[in-house]
């Protein structure tokens, strides 16, 4: 069959274009009968392997392009997971996962509540509570983890959990969560589009089922303050980086952006260029799982547990990005090419944000005796997206700094997942009151970041460094050799940094401890600074929190990644996601858990770091009816990785704006006069 030919990538590792997942499902479907009833969870890039794109990149031949597709087969309650090649256009791999349900597709989420809507069980479960008109009504499906669906539900089912709400009008949309209809439970069968359970515990209170108040906050709802005066970035040169296709560059950095349905934003291919060479940073990184438990005892939001990365494809619920809303100033985007049900290309245009912010100060040297001055403003790169999951909105920000640093952030907004109360009643504890009778239950968000670490070409080894006392007294450690007689820490103010080699999956499993600044440093055996020290970078957590619930819980068992701040690996092409690959409504035990059993050696190794971000979200009014952002973050910092700051050569703002600057050492930063 005659076909319009796929232009090639610029880079094999670039995402696939319409055209291309066009014509790898056509190629899928035309080879193999994937079933009447089927849905197209995603088409994505099958990445080439790490020895390819090696040989690609020392000149060698370029990687077969392939396609990895899932799909759902309905009817026969089947996973499939192919692997097509659109050079040779066939189907290369074909497999049946056995009992695995993919993540849920935003098709299905509009069915589910089309058909929650529809069952005449749930409609009088809705009048009961005094409601008419069920039209009004919005209907959430959540994933239904595993432990917590109804014994008499068949667990093998694809599974949804519906929650419901009550909208102040058809029209209306996010308002609706002010009114839960708090004690409905509707379980839907996504393969059949059915309901197949109704649970009704009833209403907090039977006189007043429903909190009594609203939310407002669009524009024309609020009465808005009126002293804000324009703020404007203005670039007139352009912007400082370099954008060609994927490729990007800014001030010393070279990157490539990348795309997945499931993971949304992938760098790949990060580096560093110091004297006129690139120096490999990380071969690739993103935010590979999600988990947002809730730890009330309430048996209407107990169920609770999220995870959005692999049971929703967190990349398939991107925004398009706006700028003056999302981003300020001088914008490049790039779109995200993914996929519908019906295997039909999607393109979610601006899914992606490039900008520059000023940061505040970079370095600042007064000098007192001369009186001179010399400060750097602190500018970073900012490759961001920003994905709506339901009553949530996450804003992942990767900042690159001009000192060859990186910052990691998410940001969390949106609206808090709520739950009516009787007029009597306070949760406190369990839950907080945010408005009259509404409760935001406690809950915790754990976002696992995979760190395919290659720290100036690697091999790498991993350790943990932290604050260790010394013992006051002649008796004292000398960390720096063998004791010599001499009194070692005679007013027992001495500390030092203490280093331990972590050799195997076991040992790396660890937690932050920000009393005794632990960190973890990436180092380099084979590759020396001039000072003659391994290069290396370090993990540096930022705020963080222990996973609260208990170890033999149904969370801890499906979340098991949450157990740890950090984890270790040596690469394997297949172990991409800390849960596995198919953790929708699986029992627990996959991923990180099941492969570092193994305890292998990580000493000199192609390295892997997964660090687990958390937050503990204690709810309180000030979050409602919508989330301020709450900011949380981890860096990479390098040590030892350059002979001196790589930020000593940014020049001045007097430099950059072209201005002569009369005087000496000043930096460009006189204060102006006012205008009075």
């Amino acid at each position: 069959m005659a076909t319009e030919t796929i232009p090639e990538a610029d880079h094999p590792l670039d995402p696939l274009d319409p055209k291309a997942i066009e014509r790898a499902y056509e190629i899928l479907t035309d080879e193999r009968d994937v079933g009447a009833e089927s849905l197209c969870i995603k088409i994505e890039l099958a990445e080439p392997s790490k020895e390819a794109l090696e040989a690609y990149d020392e000149g060698g031949d370029v990687p077969d392009r392939r396609a990895r597709i899932v799909i759902r087969n309905g009817s026969d309650r089947k996973t499939i997971e192919a692997v097509v090649s659109l050079e040779a256009e066939s189907v290369v791999s074909w497999e049946h996962v056995e009992g695995a349900q993919p993540s849920i597709a935003i098709e299905e989420f509009i069915a589910c509540e089309e058909t929650v809507k529809a069952n005449a069980e749930w409609q009088e479960a809705v009048e009961r509570r005094g409601v008419e008109n069920t039209d009004r009504a919005m209907v959430d499906p959540w994933s239904v983890g595993h432990e917590f669906v109804p014994e008499d539900v068949d667990r093998s089912k694809r599974l949804a959990h519906g929650l419901s709400f009550l909208r102040p009008s058809e029209e209306a949309g996010d308002e609706g969560y002010a009114k839960p209809l708090t004690g409905i439970h509707t379980f839907v069968d996504l393969d059949r589009m059915e309901v197949v359970k109704v649970l009704d515990y009833g209403p907090p209170d039977e006189d007043e089922p429903l909190p009594p108040t609203g939310m407002a906050y669009r524009e024309d709802d609020v009465d808005l303050r009126d002293d804000l005066t324009p703020y404007n970035v203005d670039q007139p040169d352009g912007p400082s980086w370099s954008v060609d296709g994927r490729k990007l560059e800014w001030q010393g950095w070279h990157m490539r952006v990348g795309w997945t349905q499931r993971e949304g934003l992938v760098l790949y291919d990060v580096g560093y260029e110091d004297d006129g060479e690139v120096r490999s940073i990380i071969d690739r990184a993103s935010c590979a799982e999600m988990s947002v438990p809730y730890g009330t005892t309430d048996i209407n939001d107990r169920f609770k547990n999220a995870m959005d990365v692999g049971e929703y494809n967190i990349g398939r619920l991107a925004k398009s990005l706006t700028n003056g809303c999302d981003c300020l100033g001088y914008m490049h985007y790039w779109d995200a090419v993914m996929n519908t049900a019906e295997g039909e290309p999607n393109v979610l245009e601006n899914a992606i944000c490039l900008h520059e912010e000023d940061n505040g100060t970079l370095w600042e040297r007064s000098d007192w005796r001369t009186g001179s001055d010399e400060v750097r403003r602190r500018r970073r790169l900012v490759v961001s997206f920003v994905a709506a999951v339901g009553n949530y909105d996450y804003i992942f920000n990767w900042y690159f700094y001009q000192d060859a640093s990186i910052e990691v952030e998410v940001r969390l907004t949106g609206i808090d997942s709520v739950s009516a109360v009787g007029p009597d009643e306070d949760p406190s504890g369990y839950g907080e009151l945010v408005a009259p009778q509404l409760t935001g239950p406690i809950h915790q968000h754990f976002f696992n970041f995979r760190l395919d670490l290659n720290v100036d070409g690697g091999p790498n080894t991993l350790y943990r460094v932290e604050n260790q006392q010394v013992p006051s007294g002649p008796d004292g450690l000398d960390p720096m050799g063998e004791a010599d007689g001499r009194t070692h820490n005679p007013g027992g103010n001495a500390f030092y940094a203490k280093r331990e080699k972590l050799t195997s999956e076991e040992q790396a499993k660890d937690l932050i401890d920000s009393l005794k600044g632990r960190y973890w440093q990436i180092e380099n055996p084979t590759a020396e600074n001039g000072l003659g020290k391994p290069t290396g970078y370090r993990l540096v957590p930022g705020d963080n929190v222990e996973a609260a619930m208990q170890s033999d819980s149904s969370v801890m068992k499906r979340s098991g990644f949450i157990e740890y701040h950090l984890w270790a690996t040596p690469f394997r092409e297949d172990e991409r996601y800390p849960s596995g690959r198919y953790p929708n409504q699986h029992p627990g035990g996959a991923g990180l858990p099941k492969w570092t059993e193994a305890d292998r050696n990580l000493e000199e190794e192609d390295l892997v770091c997964w660090y687990t971000l958390g937050v503990n979200h204690v709810t309180r009014p000030e979050d409602w009816p919508i989330l301020p952002v709450q900011v949380y973050s981890f860096k990479l910092q390098p040590s030892n990785f350059f002979d001196e700051s790589p930020a000593i050569d940014v020049p001045p703002q007097h430099a950059i704006e072209g201005q002569d600057v009369p005087g000496h050492g000043h930096g460009g930063c006189e204060a102006d006069a006012d205008d009075d």
